[in-house]
């Protein structure tokens, strides 16, 4: 049984619906939340396969269900080929869907891609989303994203190892959104499949429970949450008891279909079992 999907996490406001990054499951999670066509942009983080595997089936289902207008892809230096390279991909699904059998709208099945570096800042409706470069080893660029609205705010670190940049534009934020590997989970999980120097690659590029401790207490959010687990099956026993060792302010691990109401104070939905 799948434990946690991929990474995706959807952001909401002023009449507005942004994806950040597309793993697998996006589409099951996106309809789960009634929020396919809706959706206004997807930003791309990375540009590693498990955090683009999705995007076909948020792109192309989005369109089968209603989506009219373009969807805006941003990401880092790479995100215009990956978005070119799947409408080529995808040329015959989209002819035949918009030209012989359904007759869908065009301009619903465009991928508009724009590159984005640090500073660079998107207006969507009221909201302002801010990239900032983060340290995802020798993936190169990564990047992370804070978004504003209304006095309140949320950053998601994107993959990341501890990055002081990421702490510079996180401070003040409500909620804090940070990746997080279990070194010890690692090592038994990928036994199988990778050897011991690629496992420590692996955890190298990524932040422990540890060192993400230390990183909210410099930040202080209201809520820090853990999200892109890694690896997939790691349980709270692995990454709690080590983030407390140095930080002892609120947190939550995330779960598939956990919804975050940030107002006058932060509530946790968690999904119905």
């Amino acid at each position: 049984m799948l434990a946690r999907g991929g990474p995706a996490i959807l952001v909401e406001g002023d009449g507005r619906a942004l994806l950040f990054d597309a793993g697998r499951g996006a589409e099951e999670r996106l309809f789960a939340l009634d929020a396919v066509p809706k959706m206004d942009a997807l930003y791309l983080t990375h540009l590693h396969s498990d955090h683009t595997v999705g995007i076909p089936d948020v792109w192309l289902t989005g369109w089968l269900f209603g989506r009219k207008a373009p969807l805006r892809v941003y990401g880092p230096a790479g995100t215009a080929t990956l978005c070119r390279s799947l409408e080529a991909a995808y040329s015959f699904d989209v002819h035949v869907r918009r030209d012989v059998d359904e007759g869908l709208p065009a301009e619903g099945v465009r991928l508009v891609a724009r590159e984005i570096s640090e500073g660079g800042i998107q207006r969507e409706g009221a909201m302002r989303v801010s990239a900032f470069l983060v340290d995802h080893g020798v993936v190169k660029p990564a990047l992370g994203y804070r978004v504003d609205l209304g006095g309140r705010s949320v950053v998601l670190s994107g993959d990341t190892r501890p990055s002081g940049n990421l702490v510079k534009f996180a401070r003040g934020t409500d909620v804090l959104i940070h990746e997080v590997i279990a070194p010890e989970a690692e090592r038994r999980g990928a036994a199988a499949s990778f050897s011991r120097e690629q496992r420590e690659r692996v955890i190298a590029h990524h932040t422990t429970p540890e060192d993400a401790g230390r990183i909210f207490a410099r930040v202080k959010p209201r809520l820090a949450v853990y999200s892109h687990i890694v690896p997939s099956f790691a349980m709270e026993d692995d990454l709690l008891a080590p983030t407390r060792k140095t930080y002892s302010g609120p947190l939550e691990v995330g779960e598939d279909g956990m919804v975050i109401e940030i107002g006058e104070r932060v509530r946790v939905v968690r999904p119905k079992k």
